[in-house]
């Protein structure tokens, strides 16, 4: 069973059901969940060949419609959320440099069901890693980097722990929220490389094998999907450097990593939301 699912199984005998009436939002606990996973992979950093080093401390960014309905369940809920975080870096084989936490805060620019998840990496003063335990967490920041910000790694490790490289290897990835690769643009793929592209839906991978894929409910679509959320042809995703997702027109328009829009770029992992299903945009070499 995935970690995914055992969180959700774990979430709904809580509180004898007390979430399950908090969560009729839009912003369903599983689907923070899944951006805390995402934030764990697209911010990992490999420290060595038997070390990846992931973020910590997680904020989930709400409406304030949404905040306010989860606000009095915070406790729990991050609780939770952090269990999911540890099992899930478990099974992916990932450490961590301090305790995991997970906090909620309001942001006044979302919509209702919208969020935004933003991570750093937290040494904790007793070089603990996982669990609840340990010494007080110390934020860690690169040269010239604001202490304790998010969207930095960290300068330097904790006692005993092996170096960290300057930058990260080939195939790994600067840790934190906006961090921006290294040299200030995307390394471009190697020559003769060739980029693969595929989207996942409901755990389903549909590989993109042409320029375009549109999406829709209408049985010419190239991927069809069944939500009465979703127009006929609802929106197209074009493949290139970069790739791009544009809506076709549609009843109820897209969701693409937090953000309304019509048109929008796309990285490995963007999220877009159609009617009330998600897609995730995957990309890579090889």
């Amino acid at each position: 069973m995935g970690v995914l699912k055992k969180f959700e199984q774990r979430l709904e005998g809580l509180v004898n059901g007390t979430f399950a009436k908090v969560f009729k939002s839009e912003v369903q606990p599983v689907e923070i969940a899944g951006a805390l996973q995402r934030e764990c992979d697209n911010n990992a950093t490999i420290w060595n060949r038997d070390r990846t080093v992931v973020p910590n401390d997680f904020i989930v960014e709400l409406s304030t419609p949404d905040f306010e309905r989860l606000s009095p369940y915070s406790g729990q809920l991050g609780d939770e959320l952090a269990g999911m975080v540890r099992d899930y870096a478990k099974q992916q084989r990932y450490t961590f440099m301090g305790p995991i936490k997970v906090h909620l805060e309001k942001a006044d620019d979302l919509d209702t069901g919208l969020y935004r998840v933003r991570s750093r990496t937290l040494a904790s003063s007793s070089s603990q890693q996982g669990g609840p335990g340990g010494g007080a967490a110390a934020p860690v920041a690169p040269q010239g980097g604001r202490p304790g910000g998010y969207g930095y790694p960290p300068s330097a490790a904790p006692a005993g722990a092996p170096p960290m490289p300057a930058a990260p290897p080939p195939g790994g990835r600067p840790g934190g929220y906006g961090y921006p690769p290294a040299g200030g643009a995307q390394r471009p793929p190697a020559a003769g490389g060739r980029t693969r592209h595929w989207i996942e839906i409901n755990g389903t991978r549909h590989q993109i094998s042409r320029a375009t894929l549109v999406l829709g409910r209408s049985t010419d679509a190239d991927v069809r999907i069944d939500d009465p959320g979703v127009s006929r042809r609802h929106c197209e995703i074009r493949t290139g450097t970069p790739s791009t997702i544009q809506d076709l027109g549609s009843t109820n328009g897209i969701v693409v990593d937090g953000q309304h829009t019509t048109r929008a770029t796309l990285r490995d992992g963007s999220r877009i939301v159609v009617g009330s299903t998600t897609i995730i945009y995957r990309q890579a070499e090889g």
